[in-house]
């Protein structure tokens, strides 16, 4: 069973679409995250949920 670790980006209404967009790409090319899930609110706040899988390391010796 996976186990993952869970990140929410929030970003005001006033904060541009491709600044947004850069941050997610960022976040998911080098901290090894992936979108799981993006909601716009009412007052215009986006919010985005990120993941990545836990790695457990067994030892072997």
């Amino acid at each position: 069973m996976s186990e993952y670790e869970f990140q929410v980006l929030t970003f005001d209404r006033h904060t541009p679409k491709a600044v947004r967009r850069q941050a997610v790409r960022e976040h998911a090319e080098y901290g090894r995250w992936e979108l799981t899930r993006s909601v716009r609110y009412e007052g215009g706040v986006h919010r985005v949920w990120l993941r990545r899988r836990i790695i457990r390391v067994q030892r072997t010796a």
